[in-house]
């Protein structure tokens, strides 16, 4: 699923194009990219250059994936003089999470996908 280049939006224009909620949501998640921003989140909140700085993209490619994913409701952000701090608003995002590393270990396919404890080498989504 493609990011609509002009406001990055994906889950309302999936809805809208007919997808069911559900499937939109699990597209949302079904990008690499995104998946390491809900990762990086869920160790707390963070801005668009420590994001940009941390996962190695441009600016632009993380805000498009960062309007995505709070136009499904994942991720809001607050404003702090001219920056704004993005944090996860779902909580139950984690409890999905780690049922999907439970699955795909029981397929064989074993991931990270949740932060691991300090201290701890952390595996790459994929």
């Amino acid at each position: 699923m493609a990011i609509d280049p002009e406001g990055g939006r994906c889950v309302s224009a999936d809805i809208a194009a007919g997808i069911s909620p559900a499937a939109a949501l699990f597209h949302s998640l079904a990008d690499e990219t995104r998946l390491r921003i809900v990762q990086r989140l869920a160790r707390g909140e963070a801005r668009v250059v420590d994001l940009t700085t941390q996962l190695g993209l441009a600016q632009s490619t993380v805000s498009k994936h960062l309007a995505c994913l709070r136009d499904c409701g994942l991720i809001d952000y607050r404003a702090e003089g001219r920056q704004s701090f993005y944090s996860l608003t779902r909580p139950e995002l984690m409890d999905l999470l780690a049922s999907a590393e439970q699955l795909l270990a029981a397929t064989g396919h074993a991931v990270t996908l949740r932060p691991t404890p300090a201290g701890v080498a952390e595996e790459p989504v994929s």
